[in-house]
């Protein structure tokens, strides 16, 4: 016959067991989430492979900006004029410097510097016998240089590659618009013959540079 063993101090019932068994669980999971918790912080944080550190982020560098021209120099004609700033005249020409030893700049149009064409005038020649800033433009030659520089002291070179005259009643769009997207200086000045009726010279000297 068969007998049941006694019950000891040892002896657990499948309850009491059963609540050991959660209790020893719920502390094991209450560890592992300290441990885990510690871990997380002491870990130093992954950098973004995709972005660089920040002692290796260099500023991009920024063009300068083209301010109002000051100054015309062309040295291999000896001039050094001041620029004035010049629009329209009532009969839609380019208007020309009030002070024959200045040369004009076109505000209408681009900067000497920018894309596009800017234009710069000057004076060939006075009624009174005197000279103008433009009296020896025409003895300029391909790849002579010449230079503007604006109100921040900006200096930019410009070279010679064409002269062109022009009859002054001719469409001289040319000389004003251009669509390659480079920078170009055009420089206009008279010549021909003098008109005494009108006050006027029969034709136009334009020298065409581009931004060296």
């Amino acid at each position: 016959m068969l007998h049941r063993p006694e019950k000891s101090g040892m002896y657990l019932s499948k309850t009491s067991l059963t609540r050991l068994l959660v209790i020893v669980g719920f502390i094991g999971l209450v560890c592992s989430l300290v441990l885990l918790f510690h871990f997380t912080l002491e870990k130093p944080a992954q950098s973004n492979p995709d972005v660089p550190p920040a002692s290796l982020l260099v500023a991009k560098p920024v063009a300068a900006a083209i301010d109002l021209p000051t100054r015309l120099t062309i040295p291999s004609i000896n001039v050094n004029a001041l620029v004035e700033h010049v629009g329209l005249t009532a009969n839609g020409e380019m208007d020309t410097p009030e002070n024959p030893n200045n040369v004009a700049w076109y505000k209408a149009g681009p900067r000497p510097g920018e894309n596009g064409s800017a234009v710069i005038d000057g004076h060939y020649g006075r009624a009174n016998g005197g000279r103008g800033a433009f009296d020896n433009l025409h003895r300029l030659r391909a790849g002579d240089k010449l230079y503007v520089e604006d109100t921040d002291g900006l200096i930019i070179a410009f070279v010679v590659h064409t002269l062109q005259t022009y009859r002054r009643d001719d469409d001289a769009q040319s000389v004003f618009v251009s669509s390659d997207s480079k920078s170009h200086l055009n420089l206009i000045t008279c010549a021909g013959s003098w008109n005494t009726a009108t006050r006027n010279y029969s034709d136009r000297t334009v020298v065409f540079t581009d931004r060296e």
